[in-house]
C-alpha cells in the first residue's frame, strides 16, 4: 500500500513540558485512519507539524513523500484541513469565504459541488461570517473542504458544534473523498464515529502511540460482552480464566469473555444445553478505556 502520509518517531517539547515522545504511524492513499486521546495527549500538536506550523524536535514526518516543514508549500496544494474552532473574517460572508479558501489551495470553485455541499449542510452562505455560530463556522471549513479536491483531509475535531444529522453529513463526505482515492486522518473525541468512518485508528496517550492498527486486529485486546443461559447450571464459571465479572440473574450469567477464547468458551459450555446465547463485539471505547483507566485525571 503507498504510503501517503508517514510519521517516525515523532518528538516535540515546549519548554519543560514534553507534548510528543515517541509518535509513529502511517496513513496510506483510500484510507480513513482515527487519531484519538484526550485533550493534551498530543493530537493536535502532531496536525501542526504535519501541517507545517511548528517544527519537530527529533523524528521524520512526510506527506506525499515530502517533508513536512521543507515542503510545506507543495505539500499544502494537496491537502484540505479543517481544525476544531475555525475563525473566520467577520465582514465577509459564508459563501465568500468559502470561494476565498478555495482560492487560497490554487483550485477552481466546482461550484455543482459546493451547492450541493451547502444544501446538505443546510447552511446559509449569504449571512456575514460576524452571524454564525459555531456550528456554522464549522460548516464553511467543511464545505471548503470537501468542495476542493485533495488528496489528503486533515480533520481535527472537525464536527465540533454539528448536530448529530450534520455529523453524518461529514461521515458521508468522506467516505466520498475516500471512494475518489482519497486519504482522510480524523482526530476526534467522538468514538462512536471513529469506529463508524474509519478503517485502522492510532491510539495516543500522553505524547506516545500506544495502539494502531485495524479496528479488527485490535478488538481481540477487549472483551465482548455475553449473556448466556443453559438448561443445566454452568459450574465454576467464575473461576475459569476466560471469563470475568460474571453475574447470575434471573436464570442469565452475563460476563466479559476475553475475545480471542471465544473457542475455549464455546467447548466448556456446550455439555449444558445452551437455549440463549448472545454476544455483544467489543467497542472502540473499550480498547480507549483500557489505556487511560489508570490515568484519567492526569492526562
Amino acid at each position: 500500500m503507498e504510503k501517503v502520509i508517514e510519521i517516525k518517531g515523532l518528538k516535540k517539547a515546549f519548554g519543560k513540558t514534553q507534548a510528543l515522545s515517541d509518535v509513529s504511524f502511517d496513513v496510506t492513499k483510500g484510507e480513513i485512519v482515527g487519531f484519538i486521546g484526550p485533550n493534551g495527549a498530543g493530537k493536535s500538536t502532531t496536525i501542526r507539524i504535519l501541517l507545517g506550523l511548528i517544527k519537530a524536535d527529533g523524528g521524520d514526518a512526510s506527506i506525499f513523500g515530502k517533508d513536512v516543514w521543507d515542503e510545506a508549500v507543495d505539500i499544502h496544494k494537496r491537502v484540505a484541513y479543517v481544525p476544531g474552532d475555525v475563525n473566520l473574517w467577520p465582514n465577509l460572508t459564508g459563501g465568500e469565504v468559502i470561494d476565498l479558501f478555495l482560492s487560497m489551495r490554487g483550485q477552481k470553485v466546482d461550484k455543482q459541488r459546493k451547492e450541493e455541499l451547502i444544501r446538505h449542510f443546510e447552511f446559509d452562505p449569504t449571512k456575514k461570517c460576524r452571524s454564525y455560530s459555531k456550528g456554522n463556522r464549522q460548516k464553511v471549513a467543511l464545505i471548503a473542504a470537501f468542495a476542493g479536491d485533495a488528496d489528503v483531509y486533515i480533520f481535527d475535531e472537525p464536527t465540533a458544534g454539528l448536530d448529530p444529522l450534520q455529523e453524518r453529513v461529514f461521515q458521508e463526505q468522506a467516505r466520498q473523498a475516500q471512494k475518489r482515492g482519497a486519504s482522510v486522518l480524523l482526530s476526534s473525541h467522538i468514538l462512536s464515529e471513529v469506529e463508524q468512518l474509519c478503517d485502522t485508528v492510532a491510539i495516543i496517550r500522553q505524547g506516545e502511540i500506544v495502539e494502531s492498527g485495524s479496528l479488527d486486529e485490535l478488538r481481540h485486546l477487549t472483551r465482548t460482552q455475553i449473556i448466556l443461559k443453559t438448561e443445566e447450571d454452568v459450574p465454576a464459571l467464575e473461576k475459569q480464566a476466560f471469563a470475568h465479572d460474571v453475574v447470575r440473574e434471573k436464570g442469565e450469567i452475563i460476563f466479559q469473555l476475553d475475545s480471542e477464547k471465544m473457542p475455549e468458551f464455546l467447548s466448556y459450555i456446550e455439555p449444558y444445553r445452551v437455549t440463549k446465547l448472545e454476544s455483544a463485539p467489543p467497542k472502540l471505547e473499550d480498547l480507549f478505556m483500557r489505556h487511560y483507566e489508570s490515568t484519567r485525571g492526569g492526562v
